[in-house]
């Protein structure tokens, strides 16, 4: 089970010098850490025990640097090889080096995957002006029914993607070992708790799950600033 962080108002982002955390101040980072411990708390009651311990021990982002929710960075990316949309086979092992962006999404959700891919597009755009190393960016499936050629292609060209990410996808029986291995709620679990749970999570040069963000802390600063921060920036 994949625990899942209740909605909390975000903190407001505060000035801060390229490539340094935003919240330094004190003050926000007690009030992070105030939040933090409330959420596990609450977390703890409601999930019991978890089979991710890495989705137990989410560390606030003031205490890490991390302007998403940090991971303990000792879980180990569950490796898979899908199919590209232009058929080409890859896997995520082959991106070991590089800091990875992997989000799970199908083509024909709506809004909320449009949201997700246009962060993810925002944070390259940053990455770029700023001429850091741009990650790898995995898009997997979390319907391959839906996610034909021509719909990837129609969806990558709306968030204007096409050329700049991976959509991987496969068939159910190569995806659903995925989906439980991340601990994602696939398209057929009803839009509204896929809505609920999809995520983006950056998995370091070692191939180590690293900073994960929900909707709270889903920003194209925060992506790029962490993506920055693993890269060593």
């Amino acid at each position: 089970m994949r625990i899942r962080l209740p909605h909390l108002p975000r903190l407001p982002h505060l000035p801060r010098p390229p490539h340094l955390p935003r919240a330094s101040a004190t003050a926000l980072a007690f009030a992070s850490a105030v939040a933090l411990t409330a959420i596990l708390a609450g977390c703890g009651e409601s999930n019991g025990s978890s089979s991710s311990s890495s989705r137990q021990a989410l560390t606030a982002g003031s205490e890490t640097g991390f302007d998403g929710a940090a991971l303990p960075g000792d879980t180990p990316a569950p490796n898979f090889t899908l199919r590209d949309q232009a058929g080409r086979e890859v896997s995520l092992g082959e991106n070991r080096g590089r800091v990875v962006v992997l989000s799970f999404l199908y083509s024909t959700c709506g809004a909320r995957c449009v949201l997700i891919a246009q962060q993810i597009r925002g944070a390259l755009d940053e990455l770029e002006d700023e001429h850091a190393r741009a990650p790898a960016a995995l898009l997997v499936s979390a319907d391959p029914a839906a996610d034909t050629p021509a719909s990837v292609a129609r969806f990558l060209a709306e968030v204007s993607l096409s050329g700049r990410v991976e959509y991987l996808t496969g068939s159910l029986a190569q995806l659903q070992p995925i989906w439980r291995a991340y601990h994602v709620k696939p398209a057929s679990a009803g839009r509204t708790t896929f809505d609920e749970y999809a995520s983006v999570l950056l998995i370091d040069q070692r191939g180590r799950e690293r900073v994960l963000y929900q909707s709270e802390q889903l920003t194209p600063e925060a992506i790029s600033h962490d993506v920055a921060k693993l890269q060593g920036g």
